[in-house]
């Protein structure tokens, strides 16, 4: 008892004397603590972790990174409803103090002193409370280490220190610079800081456009971000909200009648907690590599960094749609995998089974996970005995036989049960009823990439690296060295034209064999096993003919052939062997596409970029890229081989898409046993290419060629790219230089006919190869 009685006392003695001798002290600790202190004049160019952002060519946001996600803004840039907020919340007499508030100080001395009697009778430690002023919480986030502060860390150096910081921050900067920095350096929870990217992420605004009931759930956050936050706990974020609009309604700031208005109001959060994954996220981590080599990770994920790429946003949707279902075509004619989950198997109820797919919006063209309820014909409820029954969220859908004919099996019975899990696309929804139409769908285990290249300037417009960033960060358009296939034979026959060929030069397709030492002997054959003994070389190239190709490599030279691959920009050293004609050696998707803008862009190369620009937070310029140029082959071959190109699509291997009334030319490539497929196209603005395979190097399938697999996924993509053009139905022209003829040939012969005869076409050459009449 007598303990208490002297705590007591010493209580009403600190009361008495706190106030007169709080200046005093605080002259002696200044000089105690001084020299430990942090430079204030450090605020003065505050540069805080930032956000750096990855830009489309149109200024879209594809990609971010940073280690807190900040955006730093000006004092007009913040609600005036998020200042009055926020004051009357942590600091009601912000307006009026030097940094710290004496009463406030005052108040919770008496709380501590009687919380030490209750602590001393308990027999336990005692800490201080916390009377932190907003320029306190200011000094502490800034300079917490030079402070001393840890989290949980309430000792009485810390704070005088945190107290000292404090009112040399009053003493150097204005009260409206104060509340900049505090709203643009406090945490807001989910590693989201300052207010803006905290508008951002709670409500999908800006800062500015806040209202009052928005700014006081931000407000109120602040206090512990980690508990009251709406995404974590609404009744508790709902709580601390209704007090702070109470708090606005006693500071003055809203009307006890606004106040209760707000409050009636539920919190309808607009933003999302998980971030949308990347339109282009192959792409993106090319671009992040690219950065955090050059300027370091510290100013990649803390210096906001703004970068502006060559990405198309629309063209890299319509890839990403073609590659989806270009790949979920080719993996269904691979045929149907087991099921691989059950709910029950694993323990779990098919009543109470949820996946967190169903928690977000579902739309037609969506494809979603579902679950198994029963198989067959439900009793007492409509449905067919070969069928299935399935629940996505809360929605029902009937599994038909014709949703997964392409299985080959007849009976849902026959590869489904009860509790299973698969995957449907959903093709019509009925909310009134509450169901979905849907067809069954699998995961693909074929991997695809695309690249798409602007001919005149070399700018990537969209790029594919795989099926999912998320499944393989590989990427199968940069890193992938594949064989490929036919794709090669164009610098072949580039060759030739340049060593004095022409598209009707006879070329005899017939059994061949070379001697490949050591007793070896390399016999190319034609796809089809097949031979058609003397052919243009225009017929060589729209059929892909393989020994044609050998043969016009074996003329040429290898060293030759070679030579002009490396022009095109290859970069492998390919070996000198008569079977490069035929795709042996090997490269990356992004080179081959690159090789071909050299067709429609005048014989000239761009080099492939991808980054046009990067700036710093202040808005300088650190790096600006252009295109390098290369001329690759002259103008005119250029135009010739763009020509026989052409034909492949309306004549060759590609004429799937000679309907498309556009210019269009390209190459299909297939390597031995159909373990890698290609098309490279183009038209007279864009180069894209396209591969699919197996990381393994295995076949595709039987039918798997680069036009059942590649050309495809290629067609689809370039039909959006078209429609999307200001010019769709107004087709440009690939434009011949000066020095190019047309002469009317017979297609089979090559030889000139007249131009109204039967079968006559208008083939191109270079002035003076020309056959005569």
């Amino acid at each position: 008892m007598r303990l208490v009685v002297r705590v007591a006392r010493s209580a009403g003695l600190v009361i008495l004397f706190a106030t007169v001798a709080m200046a005093g002290i605080l002259s002696g600790v200044l000089l105690a603590y001084a020299a430990d202190l942090p430079e204030i004049s450090a605020l003065d160019n505050y540069r805080p972790n930032t956000i750096s952002r990855v830009h489309a060519a149109d200024g879209q946001v594809i990609g971010e990174f940073a280690v807190e996600r900040r955006v730093v803004i000006g004092y007009d840039d913040i609600s005036p409803h998020f200042r009055d907020a926020i004051i009357a919340a942590e600091d009601g007499g912000f307006n009026s103090h030097v940094g710290l508030s004496i009463s406030a100080i005052a108040r919770h001395l008496i709380r501590d002193v009687f919380d030490a009697v209750k602590d001393a009778m308990a027999r336990r430690a005692s800490r201080p409370s916390g009377a932190s002023t907003l320029t306190q919480q200011l000094a502490r986030n800034l300079f917490a280490e030079q402070i001393g502060f840890r989290l949980g860390d309430t000792s009485l150096e810390r704070k005088i220190k945190e107290i000292i910081v404090a009112v040399q921050i009053e003493k150097r900067y204005t009260k409206r610079e104060i509340l900049t920095l505090y709203a643009n350096q406090v945490l807001f929870g989910h590693g989201t800081y300052g207010i803006e990217a905290a508008s951002r992420l709670y409500f999908a605004k800006s800062a500015k456009e806040l209202d009052i009931e928005e700014a006081a759930l931000l407000a109120g956050i602040v206090q512990l971000p980690a508990r009251q936050s709406p995404f974590v706990n609404l009744e508790a974020a709902t709580r601390r909200r209704n007090y702070v609009l109470s708090r606005m309604a006693t500071e003055g700031y809203i009307t006890d009648v606004e106040a209760d208005t707000a409050k009636q109001k539920p919190i309808v959060v607009k933003g999302r907690l998980q971030l949308p994954g990347s339109v282009a996220p192959y792409f993106v981590e090319e671009i992040r590599k690219r950065l955090e080599q050059r300027y370091g990770a510290q100013a990649l994920y803390e210096s906001g960094l703004a970068v502006t790429t060559t990405l198309d946003v629309p063209l890299q949707r319509a890839a990403n749609r073609a590659m989806n279902r270009g790949l979920r075509r080719i993996d269904k004619r691979r045929g149907f995998r087991k099921i691989g989950r059950n709910v029950l198997a694993n323990g779990g109820t098919i009543e109470g089974f949820k996946d967190p797919r169903w928690s977000q919006p579902i739309a037609v063209g969506d494809y979603v996970p579902a679950l198994v309820e029963v198989v067959g014909k439900p009793a007492g409820k409509p449905g067919t005995a070969s069928g299935a029954q399935l629940r996505i969220g809360t929605h029902h859908a009937e599994l038909t036989a014709a949703d997964f004919a392409w299985t080959r099996r007849k009976n849902a019975a026959d590869f489904l049960k009860a509790g299973d899990i698969v995957e449907v696309e959903v093709t019509s929804i009925d909310e009134s009823a509450g169901t979905l139409g849907v067809t069954l769908e699998q995961t693909p285990i074929v991997e695809g990439a695309l690249v798409a290249i602007e001919n005149r300037t070399g700018h990537v417009k969209a790029l594919i690296g795989g099926w999912s960033f998320d499944r393989s960060k590989f990427n199968r358009a940069v890193q992938a060295y594949r064989q490929l296939g036919s794709t090669f034979k164009p610098v072949v026959y580039t060759a030739a034209l340049d060593r004095g060929f022409t598209p009707t030069s006879i070329i005899i397709d017939a059994p061949v064999a070379y001697d490949a030492g050591s007793g070896q002997v390399y016999s190319p054959q034609n796809y089809d096993h097949e031979f058609e003994g003397p052919v243009t070389l225009r017929h060589a190239i729209e059929e892909s003919r393989n020994i044609p190709a050998v043969k016009m490599m074996e003329s040429l030279g290898p060293a030759t052939v070679l030579a002009y691959a490396k022009k095109f920009g290859f970069n492998e050293a390919f070996p000198p062997y008569l079977s490069m004609a035929l795709g042996a050696g090997e490269a990356t998707l992004l080179e081959v596409t690159s090789a071909y803008t050299a067709f429609p862009n005048g014989g000239v190369r761009m080099t492939p970029i991808d980054v046009l620009n990067v700036m710093d937070r202040e808005g300088n310029l650190l790096e600006e890229n252009r295109s390098q140029a290369t001329d690759v082959i002259r103008a005119d071959t250029a135009f010739v081989m763009t020509n026989l190109l052409r034909g492949v699509v309306l004549h060759g291997t590609a004429a799937s898409a000679a309907s498309v009334k556009w210019p269009l030319a390209g190459k299909t490539g297939t390597v031995d046993d159909n373990t890698d497929a290609w098309f490279i196209g183009f038209d007279p603005y864009l180069t894209v290419g396209v591969w699919t395979g197996l990381d393994e190097k295995k076949p595709l399938g039987r039918t798997e060629t680069g036009a059942q697999a590649a050309l495809p996924i290629w067609l689809e993509f370039m039909k959006e790219y078209i429609a999307g053009r200001p010019d769709p139905d107004n087709p440009p022209l690939f434009e011949a230089p000066g020095n190019i003829v047309f002469i009317p040939i017979a297609r089979t012969s090559g030889t000139p006919i007249a131009a109204n005869a039967e079968g006559a076409f208008s083939e191109a050459f270079i002035s003076g190869t020309q056959p005569s009449h």
